[in-house]
């Protein structure tokens, strides 16, 4: 094992993602904001999912907003809806694994408040049944993935889709965005 060459290409291959994230994603990123923001001014929230490393970035990005990000500042309302053990596994064994997030939407979420979804493929069904339940009852369904953006621009909107095919670059980019969107939504909010 060349651990030199490994180094270096790996930091290169996210070199190369992180150059094409910034050439495409700017106006995507903007819409994210605009709706956090939106729905945060008007009383709203953000209710996150995902699984595996994708719930790590739902529950991190919650607790940004939550307690903060940069600066001492008012809470921000957002919850991460994988942290919720009792839920997630009640709803999997009397519903069904694909109806986790979908009922929690369903109990928690109301018109105005943005559920953020996501899935490195955009094609998980529990994400995708939680997206399609938050259109359905009026809450701003968006989307963070990669590849081809799976099913996720048919049923979300606004949606982030990291230009790799590498699970772990499309990872570095989603907490990497997060953060940004983070920090650009304490700004927009004259919080920071």
């Amino acid at each position: 094992m060349d651990f030199q060459t490994y180094f270096q290409d790996e930091l290169e291959d996210h070199a190369i993602v992180l150059a094409e994230t910034r050439a495409c994603l700017e106006a995507p990123f903007g819409k994210m904001l605009a709706a956090w923001t939106k729905s945060i001014q008007n009383g709203g929230k953000i209710l996150f999912f995902g699984n595996g490393g994708s719930a790590a970035d739902a529950q991190h990005l919650s607790a940004e907003l939550v307690v903060r990000f940069i600066n001492d500042r008012a809470p921000i309302a957002a919850i991460a809806l994988n942290t919720d053990t009792s839920a997630m596994t009640a709803g999997a064994n009397d519903l069904g694994y694909d109806a986790i997030f979908a009922r929690q939407i369903d109990a928690l979420g109301k018109p105005g408040d943005v559920a953020v979804g996501i899935s490195i493929s955009g094609t998980s069904p529990n994400i995708v049944k939680a997206l399609e339940m938050a259109r359905s009852k009026g809450l701003v369904a968006a989307a963070l993935t990669g590849r081809d953006g799976g099913v996720m621009p048919e049923i979300a909107d606004p949606v982030i889709i990291v230009p790799s095919t590498s699970t772990r670059r499309i990872q570095e980019m989603h907490i990497t965005l997060g953060h940004m969107l983070c920090g650009a939504l304490e700004k927009s909010l004259k919080l920071a």
